[in-house]
C-alpha cells in the first residue's frame, strides 16, 4: 500500500441494536446487503461493512456496528466502548428509532501529530490505542483515538482519528453500488469544531457549518437513487418538529 500523505474520510459509523437489525436497515435504506465484517475483541463489538468508495472519496466504507452479546472486551472495566456505544440515552434512541448514523472516522497519516495538535487547542480526543481483528485475508491492524469515557466530541461531528497498518478494509471489500458523495457537519459551535478539524489536518475534507442543532449528513448514491443519511438530534436536544 502506498504511504498515506493526507487525511481522508475513512468510514461512516451506523449504530445498530444488533447486527441483524443493522443488515435489515441497510437493505431497506440503501438497497444492498453489507459484506461480512468481524469482531473487535478490544471493545466487545462486531460489525458489517459496505464499500462506499467514490472518485471524491476513494477509500471509504460504511460500518454497521453493534455490541456483540457473545463477545468479551479487554479494555479496563472502568472504561467505556468507543463511539458512545455504552451511553444509555443513545442506546435507547437506537432501540426506539432503529439504526442511525452517529459518527465518522477520519484516516490521518500521523495520528500522534494530529492528537498533539488537538491537545494544543485544549481538545482531548483521547489516546491512540492499537486495535486489530482477524480477516480471511489476514490481520487488520490500526491505531485509533479513544477516550476512556468513550465519548464522541461535538456530538459526533469531530471524527475519531485512525491510522491504518499495511492493510485497509477497502482492499478486499467488493464494490457495492453505493458511493459516498459528500459529508456535511453542522453544529452550534461551528467555530470550535472547525478549529479542531483544522488542527487535526482535516481542512480539505471537513467544513463545519453553523446550525441550531448538531447534524451529520452523508449524501450517497445508491441503486435506489440518492439517499441522505442524517444523524438524530442528541437525546438532550428537544425536537423542533
Amino acid at each position: 500500500m502506498t504511504a498515506q500523505t493526507a487525511a481522508c474520510i475513512d468510514h461512516l459509523v451506523v449504530l445498530a441494536r444488533d447486527l441483524a437489525t443493522g443488515v435489515e436497515w441497510c437493505e431497506r435504506t440503501l438497497g444492498v446487503t453489507p459484506a461480512a465484517g468481524g469482531e473487535h475483541p478490544l471493545m466487545g463489538t462486531h460489525n458489517r461493512l459496505l464499500n462506499v468508495s467514490s472518485p471524491a472519496h476513494p477509500r471509504a466504507y460504511l460500518e454497521v456496528i453493534a455490541i456483540n452479546p457473545q463477545g468479551t472486551r479487554s479494555i479496563p472495566e472502568s472504561d467505556r466502548r468507543w463511539f458512545d456505544m455504552d451511553e444509555a440515552a443513545l442506546q435507547q434512541q437506537v432501540a426506539e428509532h432503529g439504526p442511525q448514523l452517529i459518527h465518522w472516522v477520519a484516516s490521518v497519516p500521523d495520528v500522534a501529530a494530529s492528537l498533539a495538535a488537538l491537545a494544543a487547542l485544549g481538545v482531548d480526543r483521547g489516546r491512540a490505542i492499537t486495535a486489530s481483528r482477524p480477516t480471511p485475508q489476514g490481520l487488520l491492524q490500526w491505531q485509533i483515538t479513544v477516550r476512556p469515557d468513550g465519548q464522541r466530541l461535538w456530538d459526533g461531528c469531530l471524527p475519531t482519528l485512525i491510522q491504518w497498518g499495511a492493510a485497509h478494509p477497502c482492499d478486499h471489500l467488493p464494490a457495492s453500488g453505493v458511493q459516498l458523495q459528500s459529508l456535511t457537519l453542522q453544529h452550534p459551535d461551528a467555530a470550535g469544531l472547525g478549529a479542531a478539524c483544522d488542527a487535526a489536518g482535516l481542512r480539505a475534507i471537513a467544513t463545519a457549518l453553523a446550525g441550531p442543532a448538531p447534524l451529520l449528513q452523508a449524501a450517497l448514491s445508491t441503486p435506489r437513487g440518492p439517499v441522505a443519511l442524517r444523524s438524530a438530534p442528541p437525546p438532550s436536544t428537544p425536537s423542533t418538529e
